[in-house]
């Protein structure tokens, strides 16, 4: 390991001995968390617009690749790329609709990947047969947003759907050969740092191929808007997510992929904490952090299996 951790470009470097460019989409699905289906209120947190350079932009999806393509080409000469259906939830539909939706990409032969967010309680064996036969000629990641291992939380986040709904559609998946990333937030209202450890050493026993990391911030337009307003949500400073963030990575595996290791929003959405924008400065931040501890991913683990080996 090159680095400290085992970032998303390191990877797909691994995979196909150049950098690769995920690009985001908003393939026009909507969420059973917003349509009615569990809810209308959605989570807290949520308000795409923050989320995606492309959300409710209602272009369509060609549009959205074309100028994707073009513009990373331009700015770091990127030839290869991910498609990523980042916006709500992209298996929120019937897999006749989902392969329509996900045939786009044979139309752009500098496309090597498919990546799918979704949520646990949206997937079917159907629709993973679906996916996973895109395997044949891509790279395929599903991306769960599991948010967190603990259920009152989950509650708390109006998710509508538990932990162990996620252990049930992620033994489904794998089922089929397909990779998964979860996506996790740190800094939940109420949660403790014992239990964002907890969810680390949770997720260090699963059978997944990475995490995807979110500092809680504040959107606007959001539950959580109003939380802040109110002076009834602590949100992490700088110097707390680097420790958090670190003593989480020591203790999962080496070999699972760091989707991302920070969250960023908007300007123009992102009420605070402000400093999540300074993405340069708080990986400088986790990489001093590291070097001082002299660790690294997965390192509690290297050791614990050190003195199994030793006994």
């Amino acid at each position: 390991m090159r680095e400290r951790y085992y970032s998303f470009n390191q990877y797909l470097q691994k995979k196909f001995g150049q950098r690769v460019q995920r690009i985001s989409i908003d393939a026009g699905f909507g969420c059973p968390n917003l349509d009615g289906t569990f809810s209308q209120k959605g989570c807290i947190y949520c308000n795409n617009k923050g989320f995606g350079v492309y959300a409710e932009s209602h272009k369509p999806i060609e549009e959205q690749i074309t100028e994707s393509i073009d513009f990373y080409k331009r700015r770091i000469g990127a030839e290869k790329f991910i498609l990523y259906f980042q916006s709500f939830s992209n298996t929120h539909a019937d897999a006749k609709i989902l392969r329509q939706k996900y045939d786009i990409i044979k139309r752009f032969s500098q496309i090597v990947g498919l990546f799918i967010s979704t949520r646990p309680d949206c997937i079917d064996e159907e629709k993973l047969k679906l996916i996973a036969d895109y395997k044949k000629n891509y790279l395929v990641w599903i991306e769960y947003g599991v948010q967190t291992t603990h259920d009152y939380l989950l509650d708390l986040l109006n998710r509508n759907h538990t932990y162990k709904d996620f252990l049930v559609t992620l033994d489904l998946t794998r089922k089929y050969g397909i990779d998964v990333g979860i996506h996790l937030i740190l800094g939940l209202p109420s949660a403790t740092e014992k239990e964002m450890i907890q969810d680390a050493e949770r997720i260090s026993c699963l059978d997944i191929q990475g995490v995807k990391f979110h500092v809680l911030h504040v959107l606007r337009g959001t539950a959580l808007e109003e939380m802040y307003n109110k002076g009834a949500l602590e949100l992490l400073t700088e110097r707390k997510y680097v420790k958090i963030i670190c003593d989480f990575l020591e203790r999962i595996p080496q070999h699972f992929v760091i989707l991302r290791l920070i969250s960023d929003a908007p300007p123009d959405y992102l009420i605070a904490p402000l400093w999540i924008n300074d993405k340069n400065k708080v990986l400088n931040e986790i990489k001093k952090e590291f070097q001082n501890r002299k660790t690294h991913q997965g390192y509690y683990l290297t050791k614990l299996k050190s003195k199994d080996t030793s006994l």
